[in-house]
């Protein structure tokens, strides 16, 4: 299609949703209501829909009242059941797709059900909305002259009684529009490879050939994959590689302590890095807004949003809320309802508003990956955000970390073991170990408590990981690429001394 009618076409798409957005952004309460007698007149005849008589559900009372929180391990033996080919269970259409969860680093994995509707209404639509943000924002943008460069996940689809399983962004490619895919680098073939490592070079050898004006993908592997672009380029910078290159859509985990590697191989002020929020349970917000650190949370995509307060999380006191009741700069874990059958579901994920009128968000952690031994309830968004000031502060840049807890024993008492890989070591660790105390305090008052005059806590200790030791593990464990990351934090001794026995 040339590119010309294809601007015309995106014009077109672009002026009808903006439209359609400015709708659930006036009445997003309204509209979440609605989706949500939606979903249970739709599934009211399931074994669910039976089971919690969605027959009789006639508001949000009485939702919550009849439907319990699930977590996936109370969903497991349907969600096996129809993986092997059962219908009719949780949602009436035939589930064909399950994304095997990789935001997890336990040995067991979790097959998260992916419905034709959320495949459409959900994931693909979130694409399109996307890039009619994007245009919207940058009407000079020159995007469809060139290629996305998509790096997915390393894992092939694998088929077994008339279901597949596999990375979700693996799903996305196979099941991709002719559109999408013309439009995309690398190739499919090379996009689904299994082998990482040798994957990781065929996408250089392939796609230094194209016109790439766009990257997409989870920003430490990405980091990985441009730096092998460089090296086999011999180029300082991405820009004389792509000379089109304009904008990086990157999302899975915090961008912060990666910016500034980001900004030294895309030396421009006018290019442009816009955030997303996908999980494998569904494409949740983006961001809507040049320069914006909010996420507009997607109210129309088939997911209804229920959030529960972190400071009584998991307690007796433990309290859910829809929507119309969060407030700004709370922490709240996530619970969805969506179109491919996840009722009341504990996706894992922490956030807090950053506006309620429009609903952005900012994604603040983990439900399980946080440290909370002493009271200083650290969560993965301050760690990010202090170890981004200590590096700008200290001029060193890091590849990954990990952190745990040092318990109490006897007199001595606690603190905080942190693992951390430079690809620029600060000149001083000392010096870095006292910025990194000091921001962490700034962003937590929890923290700051327990380590006035060291009361409860001692100043932390940081290891400095020696080159690939985080890729190293993740090798080790099968996961290598794509959507895998490092446990940031932890509660438990577990990683950290795994990682410092492989140092």
């Amino acid at each position: 299609m040339p590119i010309p009618l294809v601007n015309s076409v995106a014009s077109w798409f672009l002026k009808k949703r903006i439209h359609q957005m400015e709708l659930f952004m006036k009445y997003p309460n309204e509209v979440q209501q609605e989706l949500l007698r939606h979903l249970i007149s739709k599934a009211k005849n399931t074994e669910f829909g039976k089971k919690y008589d969605f027959a009789g559900i006639r508001n949000y009372e009485s939702f919550a009242r009849n439907i319990p929180i699930h977590t996936y391990e109370e969903y497991e033996p349907e969600i096996e059941r129809c993986r092997q080919g059962e219908n009719n269970i949780f949602w009436p259409t035939p589930i064909k797709w399950f994304a095997k969860s990789s935001g997890t680093t336990n040995a067991k994995s979790k097959f998260i059900p992916v419905s034709d509707d959320s495949l459409e209404n959900c994931h693909y639509a979130a694409g399109k909305d996307l890039l009619c943000m994007y245009l919207n924002n940058n009407p000079n943008s020159q995007l469809f002259t060139g290629k996305s460069l998509r790096l997915g996940g390393s894992k092939e689809i694998y088929r077994n009684n008339g279901t597949s399983y596999g990375d979700l962004s693996a799903i996305l490619i196979d099941n991709m529009p002719f559109w999408a895919e013309y439009s995309s680098t690398p190739s499919n073939e090379v996009s689904l490879m299994s082998n990482w490592e040798v994957k990781m070079q065929a996408i250089v050898n392939e796609t230094i050939k194209e016109k790439v004006t766009s990257l997409a993908g989870v920003p430490s592997w990405m980091l990985v994959l441009l730096n092998n672009v460089l090296e086999t380029t011999g180029k300082e910078s991405l820009l004389e590689v792509w000379p089109s290159l304009e904008v990086y859509f990157h999302g899975g985990v915090n961008f912060d302590p990666y910016a500034p590697q980001y900004q030294k191989i895309l030396p421009s002020d006018t290019f442009r890095f816009y955030e997303i929020y996908n999980a494998s349970e569904g494409f949740l917000a983006c961001q809507d807004l040049n320069n914006s650190e909010g996420l507009l949370l997607m109210l129309d995509y088939g997911i209804f949003y229920e959030f529960i307060p972190m400071d009584t999380y998991g307690s007796l006191d433990q309290k859910i809320i829809p929507l119309a009741e969060v407030q700004t700069e709370t922490n709240y874990a996530v619970i969805i309802t969506t179109n491919a059958g996840l009722w009341r579901y504990k996706i894992g994920d922490t956030v807090r508003f950053t506006s309620t009128s429009p609903y952005r968000i900012k994604v603040s952690g983990r439900t399980k990956h946080h440290i909370n031994v002493f009271g200083e309830e650290l969560i993965i968004e301050n760690s990010d955000s202090a170890l981004k000031k200590a590096s700008q502060l200290t001029g060193c840049e890091i590849v990954d970390y990990t952190a745990a807890p040092i318990f109490m024993e006897g007199k001595e008492k606690g603190s905080h073991e942190w693992i951390i890989e430079f690809k620029t070591p600060p000149q001083d660790l000392d010096v870095f170990i006292k910025v990194l105390d000091l921001a962490l305090q700034e962003v937590n008052s929890d923290y700051e408590a327990k380590r006035f005059n060291n009361m409860t806590l001692n100043i932390p200790t940081v290891h400095p990981a020696r080159e690939h030791l985080f890729y190293d593990w993740l090798k080790k464990h099968g996961k290598l690429g794509g959507q895998h990351k490092i446990p940031r934090l932890s509660n438990k001794r577990t990683y950290v001394e795994e990682l410092l026995a492989m140092g």
